[in-house]
């Protein structure tokens, strides 16, 4: 464990922890299917073959889980709102009764609208499905609104159109490749529809979750750096360029839907800070003819780019390297790249999967990352808060159980709460002891 002190972050910034209802809540049977309930009914999909029935009973348990946060210390908790269980009768009360307990604790609630687990019978590929979103992002901000003054719109739009809808391993479990496009349009036209459907209800500090990797070229060969800027766009600058700036980066708008440009105003409604997850960078080459593999997750030959392997770094229980310099990397580059229309930044998401109590390596790995966001603020970039990724041992999506990211350990079979030495550390952090 790191023993230097942590250096002074400026007054007001926000500290917190970060879950989503489909990996913690449980309580499937008391809300409408998701996408990913049909998903995991299906043999094969869950690496475990479990699903997210029970999870972590956090829908039961949900003072227990308060009381942690309380205790940890944190300034602002993100959780995600299952748009199933606000279809549902009593859902929405689920929520009134988590903000009333949050709010009780000193707890700021910071909920995320949209975290994958759309209503079963919607279809991103559907444009319909973004005027949906707006109304139900409506019903929610009425009911909460005068408790909640930080809103997330989606989390990580880019991974639910690659995992979900181009590759095939997450929900819906479509494998369209670039036929997928329309998914992202979708999602983006979503947000800008929510943003303004939260605004029409008096919000006034709103973001987005959208996941960010620096790309690497594999090396310094005009093929290498060729697929490394593919990648770049495709994961990272297609889901920020319409927002910030108001516009697809040059090759993506022609495949787009036809009225894909039209939407663009909407995308590109103002926000109030941008929120970036951050796990690792990406190593990217020209395609090998055979398939590479990235996060644990298998990209077809066919792709117009490898991943490839970072080497001389330690890796994570999941396999993905530790690299905190790419944290400060990409804050500085996202500065960079967008100057002023860049609105001050919070790293909604960052962890690590690590096994048992006594985590050690997930304390190193918090520890340079934090610092990584140091010395991005050091180096200029307004950065407003950090929240770890998660509070608890959750269903990993198609990982199932295998996966631990909480700085509290959870027993799948009793559901009791352990919190780890991570979790001591990390109170330790927010309440100023380091």
């Amino acid at each position: 464990m790191a023993t230097n002190p942590v250096p002074r972050f400026p007054d007001g910034f926000l500290w917190g922890v970060s879950t989503s209802a489909h990996q913690i809540e449980g309580a499937a049977d008391e809300r409408e299917p998701s996408v990913w309930d049909v998903f995991t009914s299906e043999p094969g999909r869950v690496k475990d073959g479990s699903t997210a029935a029970v999870a972590c009973d956090h829908y039961h348990r949900y003072r227990e889980d308060v009381a942690l946060l309380a205790d940890l210390g944190v300034g602002a908790y993100r959780f995600s709102v299952s748009w199933p269980r606000v279809n549902s009768p009593g859902g929405l009360g689920f929520y009134d009764r988590l903000v009333d307990e949050l709010c009780a604790a000193g707890v700021r609630p910071v909920p995320t609208l949209f975290h994958w687990d759309l209503p079963a019978g919607l279809d991103w590929l559907e444009r319909d499905t973004a005027s949906r979103f707006a109304q139900y992002v409506s019903v929610v901000a009425d009911r909460l609104g005068d408790r909640v003054g930080k809103w997330i719109t989606l989390n990580e739009p880019a991974e639910h159109t690659l995992l979900g809808h181009a590759l095939g391993t997450h929900a819906p479990g479509r494998e369209l490749l670039f036929d997928a496009l329309p998914v992202a349009h979708h999602q983006l036209l979503a947000h800008g529809l929510a943003v303004r459907a939260l605004r029409a209800a008096g919000a006034t500090d709103i973001g987005i979750a959208n996941s960010h990797a620096p790309t690497w070229p594999a090396s310094d060969e005009p093929a290498d750096r060729e697929a490394a800027e593919f990648y770049d766009v495709l994961l990272n600058r297609l889901f920020s360029d319409p927002l910030l700036l108001g516009r697809y980066p040059d090759g993506v708008g022609e495949l787009m839907p036809d009225d894909a440009d039209a939407d663009l105003p909407v995308i590109a409604e103002p926000l109030d800070w941008y929120g970036v997850n951050y796990y690792a960078p990406a190593r990217v080459g020209a395609p090998q003819g055979t398939e590479s593999e990235s996060g644990g997750v298998t990209l077809p030959a066919a792709l117009p780019f490898s991943v490839r392997a970072i080497e001389g770094r330690p890796v994570t229980d999941f396999g993905w390297p530790v690299v905190p310099e790419g944290l400060t990397e990409l804050l500085t580059g996202l500065g960079d790249r967008y100057g002023d229309r860049l609105p001050p930044v919070v790293v909604t998401e960052n962890g690590c999967s690590y096994e048992g109590l006594d985590d050690q390596d997930r304390i190193a790995y918090l520890d340079g990352h934090v610092r990584a966001v140091h010395r991005a603020l050091e180096a200029g970039v307004d950065v407003r808060g950090y929240f770890v990724w998660s509070l608890l041992d959750n269903f990993e999506w198609a990982e199932g159980y295998a996966r631990r990211f909480g700085l509290v350990h959870v027993d799948f079979a009793t559901r009791e709460r352990t919190p780890k030495a991570s979790y001591r550390w990390y109170r330790d952090l927010v309440r100023g002891r380091r």
